[in-house]
This record gives C-alpha cells, sequence and structure tokens, in this order.
C-alpha cells in the first residue's frame, strides 16, 4: 500500500486501531500460486507482536502457509468518498475538485505459526473469548468443536498504518471538507 509520509500513522497509532478493529483479511501467498489466499477473519492483538486467531481445519490458507509462512494481515476500517467539489479550492471551478477517499488500514506483515495441539488451540480460544465473551464456557468442554479447527499465531514483523485524511492539507482546507461531509450525512439521516 502506497503511504504518503502526511498519511503515515505512528507504529502506537496502528496497533491501538487494530486493538479497536479486531476483524480483517488474512492474506497467505503460499508459493507459485496464481492468486493469494484470502481469509476474512476475527482475531485478538494478544499484545504488540502477537495476533491469535483460529479457523476451521478445511480452510485453504493451511496449505498456502505451511508454503510460505509469511502472511499479511489487513485491518480496515470506516471510509467516505470526498466529492471534488468538497475539496475544490474556495474560489476555482467547484467542477474541477479532485474527490478521494478518506479511509484509515493497517497492514501486519507476519510470520505465521500453524497451532495445532489441543493445548495450543485451547489457549488461542481461551484468549480471544477472553476478549469477545469472558462469560462464555471453557472450550475444552467442547472436544467435536476443537477437533475441527487450527489455531494461528503470528508474530508481528512490520507494522504499516495509513490514515488518508488529507493530512498534506491545511487545517482550514480539512475543518471545510468536515463540515461538508457533516452536512451531507445529516441531509442522508
Amino acid at each position: 500500500m502506497l503511504i504518503h509520509p502526511w498519511d503515515a500513522g505512528s507504529h502506537e497509532d496502528s496497533l491501538a486501531f487494530v486493538r479497536d478493529h479486531q476483524f480483517g483479511t488474512l492474506i497467505a501467498a503460499g508459493r507459485g500460486r496464481d492468486v493469494p489466499v484470502v481469509v476474512p477473519t476475527q482475531f485478538l492483538l494478544a499484545d504488540d507482536s502477537t495476533v491469535l486467531l483460529h479457523l476451521a481445519r478445511p480452510n485453504p490458507v493451511w496449505k498456502a502457509i505451511e508454503e510460505n509462512p509469511r502472511v499479511v494481515l489487513s485491518v480496515t476500517g470506516p471510509w467516505t468518498y470526498i466529492r471534488g467539489e468538497w475539496r475544490a479550492e474556495p474560489g476555482t471551478d467547484p467542477t474541477l475538485g479532485v474527490p478521494t477517499t478518506y479511509y484509515s488500514a493497517v497492514q501486519l506483515i507476519c510470520t505465521a505459526e500453524i497451532v495445532t495441539d489441543d493445548e495450543g488451540k485451547l489457549d488461542v480460544l481461551r484468549r480471544q473469548l477472553a476478549d469477545l465473551e469472558p462469560t462464555l464456557g471453557d472450550p475444552s468442554r467442547m472436544p467435536r468443536q476443537l477437533s475441527g479447527i487450527r489455531g494461528l499465531r503470528l508474530a508481528v514483523d512490520e507494522v504499516r498504518g495509513k490514515f488518508k485524511y488529507d493530512g498534506n492539507k491545511s487545517e482550514e482546507h480539512r475543518e471545510r471538507v468536515q463540515r461538508a461531509v457533516t452536512k451531507a450525512k445529516s441531509v442522508l439521516s
């Protein structure tokens, strides 16, 4: 992903965004494939350098990870289309304004470790559930379901954060665009 200096998120801000948006797309290239395997998934950012998740055993991503453990976890958040007229400089022809999209996106470049032993899978599940639904019963009491999944531990090697909100423009420009977005949303409500 292209990240201009004015759009770049700090390491800390990027990880905070991932913590707040724990659903993303796991991408495994494998080796010699025409296209990578792409899997939408819930996950847990367990700490600043570890992601935990689990998927069904028949998922095609396992073969790709076995071929090449380097993966990308892509997390995107709210986005909004910014009309050209909103970005046109005051006093210029609004039909010549350049439209864009504002959005947040973080890519975690990771090395994947497949977890197949029951204790390892239970650890992944317990940690995910402690975050999402702490009152749910212990997954060890569901051995049939446990056999149907594999766990995944991702070691985060690199964090790429992009927060594209016209950071290269003046504060006055960004405020003008924000007012136009707010007005448009209130009309739609």
